[in-house]
């Protein structure tokens, strides 16, 4: 059965049935080795845990054999144009694709695949050769990664089969979001509670492949922390008690959660070479296929947003920033990929980050608005999560950023010269306002939290679902005949169509669970919010 394959087949091999050619370049670093170059156990270990690291976010290796066109089709053309960061300006299909709502079944399987055939199957060798160790804090390590890995598989798709991954005796049903978000939550409590115990001895583990923390046990537990504070968010909406519970559980944790640049989780450069794949995609792909997207255009000029300089390049054609809206067909590539809309401030070297110190500070002021126990105040935790953010960015004037009252989101501008003007979505101010009512102080929580995150589509989507924030241009023209609304917008992404090819009894068994058509209407489980 296609599902237990994924089970059996060897982490290093599974590159060979890659839709690319050059997943086993790419795997040729300091990290592979064969089963008989693996005869030292924690080598066998680390090598896949540096697997399950890379393919978290996937990635260019730095060889000139790109991955970057496998990032584009998992993440650049889904998540990361539905949440409002990026704009699509590539010529494909004049328009009909995801980026008008009308999905691309080759680009839109892509994360689902890739965390069936390359996590978790990483994740299962580490799992038996652990447990044949009697090594637990090792699986901890590894359960972390594979919670930050598919929770993003979980929230593009909704159900999927993973409960029962690796027991032996696993049908091909999937589980319902709900199920697996509690099962999230198991695995985060129990590795956050071997390591607590591991972290105070000061001891690294596996820092010879940990590419993200360099084997540092206390900052791998403040990242959990912060991983379970970010799901309890997520699932608020659907089970406001669990949220609550997980959430303190994390603050109460002795350890912490992330609180510094140094402690926020991204692929180090020092240890692994590759190259962020949204530079390929802006600068190397067709003359750039992305650019600013219409609503970051929206918020940050309004706000004169000194952070502007750090996330985008100003247009050659008039100095300024602006940016493209989605759902525009037929592109002329001179226009939005020319002088008139702004490019990404991104280079080679500009790392990968799984989860920013300032996100951890707007988690814990959400939390904090909703009456639960984060340690601080919802206004100390809001303003210390801009700071946090301009910091990690390298701009000065959070201050008085901070205390800017008056300034809003400004009406779009179509720099094209093609009338896709709009009026600004929102009225929201940056100042704290600790006398405004809930749904006042949420939406400026999440709307600075959206800023502070670009550019991780995955998460910036998930909280616009969530919360309804930031509030977002619509598209240009839908083209998914009726099945999204154009103003609610898309929702999630359908099961893959290899699944339907393979397995078709498994998904449908998915969509039962879904509770919904298969499309990308259907709201999941935590996207409750009326």
């Amino acid at each position: 059965m296609k599902f237990l394959k994924y089970i059996f087949i060897s982490a290093f091999t599974l590159g060979l049935a890659s839709c690319t050619g050059s997943f086993d370049k790419i795997n040729t670093n300091r990290h592979e080795a064969t089963d008989k170059m693996m005869e030292t156990d924690n080598l066998k270990v680390g090598a896949f845990f540096s697997q399950m690291e890379e393919r978290v976010v996937l990635f260019d290796d730095g060889t000139g054999d790109a991955l970057s066109s496998d990032y584009q089709v998992a993440q650049g053309l889904s998540s990361d144009l539905f949440s409002g960061y990026i704009g699509p300006t590539g010529t494909w299909r004049n328009g009909y694709h995801n980026g008008s709502y009308y999905f691309v079944n080759g680009w839109y399987n892509q994360m689902f695949t890739r965390g069936f055939s390359e996590v978790m199957p990483a994740w299962q060798k580490i799992k038996e050769e652990s447990e044949k160790l009697n090594m637990p804090q090792v699986k901890a390590l590894a359960d972390i990664v594979k919670v930050e890995a598919m929770h993003r598989v979980a929230d593009m798709y909704g159900p999927i089969p993973y409960t029962a991954y690796g027991s032996g005796s696993i049908g091909n049903s999937y589980d319902k979001l709900s199920v697996v978000y509690k099962t999230f939550f198991k695995e985060l409590d129990s590795a956050i509670n071997v390591l607590t115990s591991y972290a105070e001895t000061g001891e690294k583990m596996l820092q010879d492949y940990d590419v993200v923390y360099d084997g540092d046990v206390a900052n791998w537990v403040r990242f959990a922390n912060t991983l379970r504070l970010r799901l309890a968010m997520r699932v608020v909406y659907a089970d406001p008690a669990l949220a609550q519970e997980e959430a303190e559980k994390s603050i109460s944790n002795p350890v912490g959660v992330i609180e510094k640049i140094s402690q926020r989780a991204e692929l180090q450069h020092s240890d692994l070479n590759y190259i962020h794949p949204n530079y390929d995609i802006a600068y190397n792909f067709n003359a750039g296929e992305i650019r600013m997207n219409a609503s970051m255009d929206s918020y940050m000029n309004g706000y004169g947003d000194p952070r502007r300089t750090a996330y985008f390049v100003k247009a050659a054609e008039d100095g300024k920033y602006h940016g493209v809206r989605l759902g525009v067909l037929n592109i002329d590539p001179a226009k939005y990929a020319g002088g008139l809309i702004s490019n990404l401030n991104v280079d080679a070297s500009t790392p990968i980050v799984w989860m920013t110190a300032a996100e951890s500070y707007f988690l814990r002021a959400e939390g904090a608005v909703r009456g639960w126990n984060m340690g601080g105040t919802a206004e100390s935790f809001y303003n210390d999560g801009i700071k946090m953010s301009f910091s990690e960015n390298g701009v000065s004037g959070a201050d008085s950023y901070i205390e800017n009252s008056t300034s809003v989101p400004a009406d779009y501008k179509d720099n094209t010269g093609d009338g896709n003007d709009l009026s600004a979505m929102s009225g929201i101010t940056i100042k704290w306002d600790d006398g405004a009512n809930f749904e006042n102080k949420l939406e400026r929580i999440i709307t600075q939290k959206w800023i502070a995150m670009y550019p991780d589509g995955p998460e910036g989507w998930s909280e616009f679902r969530r919360t309804g924030y930031p509030k977002l241009f619509p598209v240009v023209t839908n083209n998914s005949s009726g099945k999204i609304d154009t103003y609610i917008q898309v929702r999630r992404c359908p099961f893959p169509t290899t699944e339907y090819d393979t397995d078709k009894e498994a998904v449908m068994t998915g969509v039962a669970a879904l509770g919904g058509p298969d499309n990308g209407g259907t709201r999941l489980w935590w996207d409750q919010k009326k």
